[in-house]
């Protein structure tokens, strides 16, 4: 076999390994599909191809991707994963990462919205029951399809999301706050914003509660634009949050077991399924130009085809890596000490770090593969817009500040005995 026959054999495994990716990131892990989730998946790709087609404007003009939030609305996805007796779908969170990898083919930003909704939902939904209020508010949400926004960002901590400064301030049953968030994603949009903050006044920055205020219960007022290089769809401006409610909408878990248990490796899991779809999207056009380049060529696959096996290679192991936490995070939710042991959490947190790499290099490669024709913004083998997208996912909660905090704990944890622990 010669090196042009096996480059062309190789591309053609690609594609049919795109084409059962394109059915669910899993399928490799031998995920089996019930009906329910296959109706699901077939929604979720109604919803794409809706996003697909104003994408480039949500991009150009730094809007929310109204079509797309309407789409998801209209085929019910907002309230998929409440459990089924609250009047969701009881979807899984491998649903949810597989609806967030067809997203991100799409419109990086409605995926991206997306995911961050969706893990607030998750942490409602799994540290909620004992919440009168936040029962009926994932009621509401799953009959009237509410967006949630989160706000964990605020003055100078920047994403240090483990650290509040502004405090909760209590008056008999009533709560109020006010936070200089520098981040609220659609916070404009949304229907309701899940915060963290301070307990009280007195309590530790790292003393947190999780709190729920709806759309009429706090006002917004602009701090800071969002002009951004990518991810501009998502419209993550800065804002004053005055809000005030009732007690009873704290979630009754203290944020640290809620980041945790859920938060946090819920938020990378979904992370990285939206970021692969983005990267999944690069591939997608660079295959095509090469297969363009090839057909004009007479056959002959351009000297650029390296890239694309390059960029075949590493979104394999981009898969594998969302795949392989996804299997980890479903065994630990059922011990509540392994999903907090420090092995567990570095592995979570690691795995945005690598996954938001992996999705660079790959998009990278990508761009290689298609050349100039990458690099314009007007043609169809272009690449500027995933590319600007792609580099927002190492900044998102700052890699050097996961790495920082995991070189913390790791001073706590000893090596295994074998290469099998």
């Amino acid at each position: 076999m010669n090196a042009r026959t096996a480059t062309v054999l190789e591309a053609e495994q690609d594609i049919q390994a795109a084409r059962n990716a394109a059915r669910g990131i899993l399928s490799a892990a031998g995920n089996q599909r019930a009906a329910g989730t296959a109706d699901l998946m077939e929604r979720a790709r109604k919803v794409a191809a809706v996003a697909l087609e104003p994408a480039a404007a949500v991009d150009r003009d730094s809007r929310f991707p109204d079509e797309a939030i309407a789409a998801a609305r209209a085929e019910r996805l907002l309230g998929v994963a409440v459990p089924s007796e609250l009047g969701g779908e009881g979807a899984s969170i491998a649903d949810i990462v597989d609806i967030c990898y067809a997203l991100g083919r799409s419109c990086a930003s409605t995926a991206m919205i997306y995911a961050m909704h969706q893990t607030k939902v998750a942490c409602l939904v799994r540290h909620g029951r004992a919440s009168a209020w936040h029962q009926l508010l994932l009621r509401r949400l799953c009959n009237e399809q509410l967006l949630l926004a989160s706000s964990t960002t605020e003055g100078q901590g920047g994403g240090d999301v483990r650290n509040s400064a502004a405090p909760i301030t209590r008056t008999g049953s009533r709560i109020s706050l006010e936070r200089r968030a520098t981040v609220i994603s659609y916070g404009a949009a949304a229907d309701a914003i899940v915060t963290t903050a301070r307990r009280s006044a007195d309590a530790a920055s790292s003393d947190q509660v999780l709190v729920t205020f709806l759309k009429q219960d706090y006002t917004l007022q602009p701090l800071v634009g969002w002009d951004a290089f990518g991810m501009r769809g998502t419209c993550s401006a800065g804002f004053k949050l005055s809000a005030s409610g009732s007690s009873e909408q704290i979630l009754p878990v203290s944020y640290d077991k809620i980041h945790a248990q859920t938060m946090m490796p819920v938020a990378h899991l979904l992370w990285s399924a939206a970021w692969t779809g983005i990267a999944t999207a690069a591939v997608d056009r660079a295959r095509a130009f090469v297969r363009d380049a090839a057909q004009r060529a007479g056959g002959t696959l351009p000297p650029a085809a390296a890239h694309l096996t390059r960029a075949n290679a590493s979104l394999r192991t981009l898969r594998s890596l969302i795949a392989s936490a996804l299997r980890r995070f479903e065994t630990a939710t059922a011990d509540p000490a392994t999903i907090e042991a420090i092995d567990f959490q570095s592995g979570m947190n690691l795995l945005k770090v690598n996954a938001s790499e992996l999705a660079v290099a790959t998009v990278m490669s990508a761009m290689q593969t298609c050349g100039l024709s990458g690099y314009r913004n007007d043609g169809e083998f272009s690449i500027g817009r995933h590319l600007r997208d792609i580099l927002s996912s190492p900044i998102m909660i700052n890699n050097d500040r996961i790495l920082a905090n995991i070189a913390a704990a790791s001073l706590l944890s000893s090596a295994p005995n074998s290469l099998s622990d």
